[in-house]
């Protein structure tokens, strides 16, 4: 994606590019020198700002005026050249077919997500500064209710590096399926249940690029709780999660600052990612509990861990290979986990402008059981289809299957732009054959259909 298109390396010229292994836009071409310290210094509140878990609206207009004070120091207007403002206004249904097991829940709820985002370049797009809030509220669901900031930081590019502090969003991994190795931000479990939804997270990232490949390293303080479905909310464990008191293995807490490190770098058809992570694990194991009245309860439990993984792709023409797997040290044990697979694309299928893409991975965990990660020994297939077309038209169906319970996930997804402003999602999800001793029975009477229609200006 290329916006003012010019020559790299044109004097007092920087062309923006993006580099589909990163989430962020990069540049290159000549960079003049920038000092930004002294507006840095100005918001060393930031991170007492960001504190745990912004699972909660916000109360008063505190956020605001720091979001204001933000921009005033770190955005001085002067400089600005070019501000990009855009708006998203998304209301969301969820029916559910079967009548729930927990008298507290629902058959079908409404909820609505306002995002925006507002990103300010200057120094010719080398310095820019990207704001992306992010509140859903919950007809049926107060406690699904939340702010959250997607991204909130600056970005720099100077002579031998790149910076980026503040709050954003990180993506890992080359699998459809299971993410393995996508560590950096905290998972999203309300928004949705494939994972792939994410909360911002607080960072200082300095990007290296070399003729060797490209360095990232990370710190990452105030630690993010995933977040979890309230008591009438749907799918959710048939115990509900309490996530105003999480456990956590650190003395810290919360303010456990991490660390991670990651080198990526292509050779011809094979793209290749190692990356490095130790400090809270992202991903709870639950311990049971009561609440105030005495009713059972699962707490989260954070534990801290230390892990290396890799990540791999090769591209064969029309067939993708794609690999992930890690290491971890968590609790005392070292355990692996593994997933990888192929996808084979066909090209104007049956003489259309269609393309339809066949998936198949695999995904192990040798912890099995004892893991809190449902995919320990599971296969998946999928058909993508798309139709090329000014709508932008898709449709992804995709089956997941545990060889040990034979308990079986489907899920469909169909989208389609329906004209310059309005964009329409759905989802079918079914739960089928769940064991009894598995987290996948608690969702045994929520198969369910989602439709989000979002109005973007």
């Amino acid at each position: 994606m290329t916006s003012n298109p010019v020559r790299c390396g044109e004097p007092g010229n920087v062309e923006r590019r993006f580099d589909h292994s990163r989430t962020q836009p990069q540049f290159c071409g000549p960079v003049r020198s920038f000092d930004v310290r002294k507006d840095l210094m100005q918001v060393r509140w930031f991170e007492s700002f960001w504190r745990k878990g912004e699972s909660r609206l916000p109360n008063g207009p505190q956020h605001l005026i720091c979001l204001c004070l933000f921009v005033l120091f770190a955005v001085p207007s002067a400089m600005a050249q070019e501000t990009e403002l855009e708006l998203q206004i998304e209301p969301e249904f969820r029916y559910f077919f079967e009548t729930p097991s927990d008298a507290r829940q629902v058959d079908a709820f409404g909820a609505v997500a306002i995002e925006a985002t507002l990103e300010t370049l200057w120094e010719g797009g080398a310095h820019s500064f990207i704001i992306n809030p992010r509140i859903r509220l919950d007809i049926e669901n107060p406690d699904d209710e939340r702010f959250d900031f997607r991204s909130f930081h600056y970005e720099g590019i100077f002579e031998n590096f790149e910076l980026r502090l503040g709050v954003d969003r990180v993506f890992w991994g080359v699998t459809e399926f299971a993410h393995f190795v996508d560590v950096i931000n905290q998972t999203d479990s309300v928004e949705s249940l494939d994972g792939e939804e994410k909360l911002g997270q607080l960072m200082l990232n300095i990007t290296v690029p070399s003729e060797w490949g490209t360095f990232d390293f990370f710190i990452l303080p105030a630690f993010r709780e995933r977040t979890f479905e309230g008591v009438s909310g749907r799918p959710r464990l048939d115990i509900p999660v309490d996530v105003s008191r999480p456990i956590y293995e650190d003395p810290e807490a919360e303010k456990h600052v991490d660390y991670s490190a990651r080198w990526s770098h292509y050779v011809g058809n094979l793209d290749v990612g190692l990356a490095y992570f130790k400090g809270t694990g992202r991903e709870p194991s639950f311990v049971l509990d009561t609440d105030e009245n005495l009713d059972p309860v699962l707490r989260p439990r954070y534990s801290q861990i230390e892990q290396g993984s890799v990540d791999v792709q090769m591209t064969l023409d029309v067939l993708l290979l794609k690999f992930e797997g890690l290491v971890r040290e968590e609790l005392g044990e070292t355990s692996s986990m593994a997933t990888g697979g192929f996808e084979y694309s066909v090209y104007g299928a049956f003489g259309t402008s269609a393309d339809i893409g066949m998936i198949v991975e695999y995904a192990y965990d040798e912890r099995g059981s004892r893991s809190a990660n449902p995919y320990d020994n599971d296969i998946f297939a999928g058909v993508r289809l798309g139709f090329n077309d000014a709508n932008a038209t898709s449709i992804l169906g995709e089956v997941g299957v545990d060889l040990n319970t034979q308990e079986q996930i489907l899920r469909i997804e169909a989208q389609r732009r329906l004209n310059d402003n309005l964009f329409l999602r759905a989802e079918l999800y079914s739960f089928s054959r769940a064991d009894a001793q598995s987290p996948l029975n608690s969702f045994r009477d929520d198969d369910f259909f989602l439709i989000r229609l979002a109005y973007q200006f």
